[in-house]
């Protein structure tokens, strides 16, 4: 994962630290059934404030669970532990994670920044807004609501492709258009 906003905003410290909370709560939860709740007061304070987070799992380079939120709810440090849980044991996508599979597992760990919305009125200016490999994208329609990290530009190059495939995702047809449809956009810090 290799898409990130324009500025770095946690130290290496912090991002170290991140990843080991992902880790930990990982690990406690094979032991436990458990996610870390990490204390605040062991935790430096650039890691208290409210952020949006997804933890991203990889085992030999493919998929293995991704969970996060888009909006910020809780303490960055708890919000990796939460998540990083979650990706490990509660995608439905994918199997629990199993103790053995740990030590070939690639944490990704993307700190959102806060989502901003796109006035559209046609797919075409949408599509001429886009900015791959830096935006994230949120779509609503009705019940309707998904969204792609940055990171997905590297699978999916190309606008009007990215776009189709997030319709899909929420359940839309890859064409869909509607003066409904409501789009945000945002970037990540995504790490390591």
């Amino acid at each position: 994962m290799n898409s990130a906003s324009p500025e770095q905003l946690l130290s290496e410290e912090d991002r170290t630290i991140l990843l080991a909370v992902a880790r930990t709560s990982i690990e406690q939860g094979l032991d436990s059934n458990l996610a870390l709740v990490p204390d605040l007061l062991e935790y430096p304070e650039t890691l208290h404030p409210l952020r949006a987070t997804f933890v991203t799992l990889e085992l030999d380079h493919r998929l293995q669970g991704c969970i996060g939120c888009l909006e910020a709810s809780r303490p960055l440090v708890e919000d990796v532990a939460h998540h990083a849980f979650a990706a490990a044991f509660e995608d439905p996508r994918f199997p629990r994670l199993r103790r053995w599979e740990l030590s070939g597992v690639d944490v990704h760990i993307s700190v959102l920044s806060e989502p901003m919305p796109l006035p559209i009125r046609h797919e075409r200016d949408l599509l001429a807004s886009l900015q791959p490999g830096v935006d994230g994208l949120i779509l609503r329609y009705r019940e309707h609501r998904a969204t792609f990290l940055p990171a997905v530009w590297d699978s999916l190059s190309e606008p009007r492709e990215f776009l189709q495939h997030l319709k899909r995702k929420a359940g839309l047809p890859g064409d869909f258009w509607s003066s409904e449809l409501r789009f945000e956009r945002y970037t990540t810090e995504a790490f390591p």
